[in-house]
């Protein structure tokens, strides 16, 4: 119900950029936009900003060009309203935390603990393109609509148990967050960061960095992994495939690299 009464429904049809995938989306983007900006200045406010301005400079450049990249793109699609209400913003968080991301509307934060898998500003365009894309493809947007929905069809599934024994309503329940969260919601998740990978390659590409870099930062990354989580259960590609669809993808990505 929070879900619901946070966000406005506005059903719509679209598709991806570069990649065509068709999705459903049921949430606004202003509402996505807003919450992204809301939820942005609550991660600052608990976080502490990196005090190495080489560093965050560094991010903050490899930032602002693959955003110039990605606005340069969309304009040549003919499709400028993908960026509307985009407020680029980049940040380096001072934490071990082997992450970053990038919330709607182009809010991004980087943490300290990812840059010595980076190791160069090539290393850093892997990561960023990859999170932007997450951002350009609406893939918020979308995670928050298949979440109306497996909560639309929890609400139907209780009504259907009116009059039910108790123990065989355990078991459909049981059953319906299983076969949402495995059948849908997991994949929907590991096809998204795969489009993300494909995506991000294309964009570090036309800001000028080099995506032979991709590979190999996912070798780095698998060598300091402590144990990685079956791909069926996760919400990531392993990074065995992760590292073979990159590969696959480079031909393309390669096409739009002007060093």
């Amino acid at each position: 119900m929070g879900l619901c009464m946070a966000l406005a429904v506005l059903p719509s049809c679209s598709s991806v950029p570069l990649t065509g995938r068709s999705q459903l989306l049921l949430v606004s983007d202003q509402s996505m936009t807003q919450l992204g900006a809301q939820q942005y200045r609550e991660v600052l406010g608990q976080s502490v900003l990196s005090a190495d301005a080489q560093r965050t400079q560094e991010v903050v450049e490899v930032g602002q060009r693959i955003a110039q990249a990605v606005e340069a793109y969309v304009h040549q699609m003919g499709k400028p309203e993908l960026v509307e209400g985009f407020e680029w913003e980049f940040n380096l968080i001072e934490s071990p935390q082997v992450n970053a991301w990038c919330l709607p509307g182009g809010k991004v934060a980087f943490y300290t603990g990812i840059l010595p898998i980076c190791q160069s500003p090539d290393g850093i365009a892997v990561v960023m393109g990859h999170e932007v894309a997450h951002a350009l493809a609406r893939h918020g947007s979308e995670r928050a609509s298949q979440a109306l929905l497996q909560q639309a069809g929890a609400i139907t599934l209780e009504a259907f148990l009116i009059g039910q024994s108790e123990e065989s309503s355990e078991l459909y329940r049981m059953a319906y967050g299983l076969g949402t969260t495995y059948g849908a919601m997991l994949p929907f998740s590991r096809a998204h960061e795969s489009e993300a990978d494909r995506l991000g390659l294309v964009f570090m590409a036309m800001a000028g960095y080099d995506p032979r870099e991709a590979p190999l930062f996912w070798k780095r990354m698998a060598e300091q992994s402590t144990g990685e989580t079956p791909e069926w259960a996760s919400t990531h590609p392993s990074d065995q495939r992760r590292i073979a669809d990159l590969e696959r993808y480079l031909a393309e990505a390669l096409a739009y690299y002007k060093p």
